[in-house]
Parts: C-alpha cells; sequence; structure tokens
C-alpha cells in the first residue's frame, strides 16, 4: 500500500456496522416496538392542538342587539273624537288614537287605564292585542264618568296609561296625547257632570 488516504477493505472483505445499542428500560422497549405509532399519534394530537387554538382564537361574530323596549319602537297619537257612538249619548266620551310599531318584534297593549277615579275606561279592540313591526292600528277609546265629584274639572295634560309588552320586556307607560285630547275631554267632563252640579 502506497499513498495517503483512507484505509480501503481488501478483497473478500465487508465493513461491519455496529448493531444498534438496544434500549434500556420498560417504556423505551415499548416506544422502540411501536414507534411509527408514538410518532403518528403525537402528529395527530399536534394537528388537533393547533386547529383547537386557531378555533379559539379566531374573532367571534358581535351578537345581535337586543330588541328595543317596548315604548321605545311605538308611537301613541291622538286623532280625533268618535261621533255619533252610543257611548257619546250616555255621557261617555269615544276617541281614537294611532299606535304605530316603528321597530323591533310585534307589541302587545296588555293593558288601557287612565289616572282619574272618576272615569272608567273600555277599548276596541279589548285588551289584549297585538301590532306587528312597521304597521299601525286604530284603537277607539271610550271613557264613561262614573262619578263627577271625582272627575277631574279642567284636566291640563290628561294622559293614557298603557301596558306594553314585546319579546325584550313588559313595560308601563303613560302617553300624554296632546292638546287637543285636553280640550275634547274637557268639553264632555262640563256637558256629562254639569247636570249633577245643578
Amino acid at each position: 500500500m502506497s499513498g495517503i488516504g483512507p484505509v480501503e477493505p481488501g478483497e473478500d472483505t465487508h465493513v461491519q456496522e455496529a448493531p444498534p445499542p438496544r434500549p434500556r428500560g420498560r417504556l423505551a422497549l415499548i416506544y422502540a416496538r411501536h414507534r411509527r405509532t408514538v410518532l403518528a399519534s403525537a402528529a395527530a394530537l399536534a394537528v388537533l392542538a393547533g386547529g383547537g387554538y386557531l378555533c379559539a382564537s379566531r374573532p367571534q361574530p358581535r351578537p345581535a342587539p337586543p330588541p328595543p323596549y317596548p315604548s321605545q319602537a311605538i308611537d301613541l297619537v291622538y286623532v280625533a273624537p268618535v261621533t255619533g257612538s252610543p257611548a257619546t249619548a250616555a255621557g261617555g266620551f269615544s276617541f281614537t288614537v294611532l299606535l304605530s310599531v316603528r321597530s323591533g318584534p310585534p307589541v302587545t297593549v296588555t293593558r288601557l287605564t287612565q289616572p282619574y277615579g272618576g272615569l272608567s275606561v273600555a277599548s276596541s279592540p279589548a285588551a289584549p292585542f297585538q301590532t306587528k313591526s312597521h304597521s299601525a292600528r286604530k284603537i277607539i277609546v271610550t271613557l264613561r264618568v262614573t262619578e263627577c265629584e271625582k272627575a277631574p274639572r279642567n284636566p291640563g295634560l290628561p294622559f293614557l296609561d298603557v301596558t306594553l309588552r314585546n319579546a325584550r320586556a313588559i313595560e308601563s307607560h303613560s302617553f300624554i296625547l296632546g292638546t287637543r285630547y285636553a280640550q275634547d275631554l274637557s268639553r264632555t267632563l262640563e256637558v256629562a257632570c254639569s247636570n249633577d252640579s245643578g
């Protein structure tokens, strides 16, 4: 042999590789026997953990805003007195109001009252009744004088107490119907109670 370099095996000789070291310990033996299964399981767990993290960290959509309270979703407007009704002949006062539901879910009127002890209230349609969103309903309200002593002689800003219900809440709300309503009610009370005063 001449030259410099690594020693090469001669003819009919083979390089023997050293056998891999045998694992020591019980877990090492189990890992050595089931290495592919362990590696596949670890990869699946890593994918699941990454997917769970991505799912949990994605931005959540904002929840829908709650529907408005029923008193904020409606308008109640005095329209006019009802002429020629039987209530007017019997010392009562019938008038029309317009209930409009501007937005949100349907609104149910569960009760309609007024604050004066000497007057009774009835409505057509009778409560409870429902009005759908983006619609209006005419309501005929009839006030009857039951006791002139308790009825107001000149109500300044009379109002109706209305109990409303929708998907969000139940509310009692007082609606002031304006000066035309106050004048019409004053005239009716004056006529109805003028017989009692004389």
